[in-house]
């Protein structure tokens, strides 16, 4: 079976869905440098869609969501520049993901594992079936977890991350639940159901401030707090560049309007 990667769009009133699946499943979706520069190349191409709305990334299997980069081929590795090479394949990934304009949402069912959790990590929002499992077990490979498990402290602490990430065990969903490392878990066969109430959710905010809303979350992360806060009155400036504020809020109170009339 040839490993792809593959993207579904679905168009709703409000806009457009893509459903990107990794799909390498006698390795467990593991992120090979051609499932990688397929992944990223379908990222690329959905950040220029104007009237997309959001993303929902999974595997396909029912096994794994992403199981790790591809042990074979880091297996070959054999020096540094080599191995560079290879990890800022893994951060192009993450970095594709994170660089997208609109929401991205984890799906995750099954493993996700070392470079799959980063890429999880890299996502806006994370749920996951009863059945995922999860963890960082690149220290008991000899490397260490690199480029978006620094994501790790921000999601789910200092103290838990150094766990994971020096011990290399493996964790379940309801860890990753208590830990913050995911928003909802669902039973397997409803985390559809769950996905699809996320986005019905999304596709009731406004596009453009959606996007605004991401582009300013992703300054926070690495602004100081003064920064980050000019940033959001310039985020803020620049919505009333469209008509879409006016728009919105008139929809709202015509809605409230008739709220109160219908008492």
């Amino acid at each position: 079976m040839t490993a792809s990667v593959t993207v579904r769009l679905e168009d709703r009133p409000r806009g457009r869905i893509a459903y990107v699946a990794v799909d390498n499943q006698n390795k467990l979706n593991s992120l090979s440098s051609e499932v990688m520069a397929r992944f990223t190349d379908a990222f690329h191409h959905l950040s220029a869609a104007p009237d997309l709305r959001a993303v929902v990334l999974s595997g396909t299997g029912g096994k794994a969501f992403i199981g790790g980069a591809d042990i074979d081929e880091m297996a070959e590795v054999v020096s540094p520049e080599a191995g560079r090479a290879f990890i800022l394949r893994v951060h192009g990934c993450c970095r594709a993901i994170r660089d997208l304009p609109v929401p991205v949402i984890a799906a995750v069912d099954g493993w996700c594992l070392g470079a799959g959790l980063e890429v999880a990590a890299a996502c806006d929002m994370r749920l996951c079936s009863d059945t995922a499992r999860f963890g960082m077990p690149e220290v008991r490979l000899g490397i260490p977890s690199v480029v978006e498990a620094a994501l790790l402290p921000a999601l789910i602490g200092w103290g838990r991350t150094r766990r994971i990430l020096l011990t290399g065990e493996i964790f379940g969903a309801s860890e990753a639940l208590a830990w913050g490392l995911v928003e909802e878990i669902y039973l397997q066969a409803t985390l559809e159901t769950g996905v699809e109430d996320l986005l019905q959710k999304l596709l009731a905010s406004e596009p453009r401030a959606v996007r605004l809303q991401k582009a300013l979350i992703r300054q926070w992360e690495d602004l100081p707090l003064t920064d980050a806060i000019t940033a959001g009155v310039e985020a803020f400036a620049d919505a009333w560049t469209t008509d879409e504020p006016q728009r919105a809020m008139a929809r709202h109170r015509a809605d409230r309007a008739a709220a109160k009339a219908g008492r």
